[in-house]
């Protein structure tokens, strides 16, 4: 089951930002988690985060890029109607900057 993508307005924001060919291999790997967007821990494709630098990320997950150095960060939206992957940042892991971000957009 692929489940809906939705992403937080600033979401969209930073995936303007990025070049058109790392915009490329970011939406790729977003519609490919999209098929099971949970915990590795339930057989899916994301990693839990959990206290980044004083940031309390229980309940998010992220997709890690590593040749490109980005980072999407997400949350599961699920309800007897509704199963949603709520995009939240795309960033550059630089610094935690992604993290910082996701705290605040939370």
């Amino acid at each position: 089951m692929q489940w809906k993508i939705k992403y937080h307005p600033l979401a969209v924001e930073d995936l303007a930002k990025l070049d058109g060919s790392v915009r490329k291999i970011v939406l790729k790997g977003i519609v490919k988690v999209s098929a099971n967007p949970k915990p590795q821990s339930q057989g899916g494709y994301g990693k839990p985060l959990g206290n980044k630098r004083g940031n309390d990320l229980t309940g998010l997950l992220k997709i890690k890029y590593r040749d490109i150095g980005v980072r999407v960060v997400y949350k599961l939206v699920e309800d007897q109607k509704t199963h949603e992957m709520f995009i939240l940042v795309i960033s550059a892991r630089a610094d935690n900057e992604v993290y910082d971000l996701a705290g605040k957009r939370k």
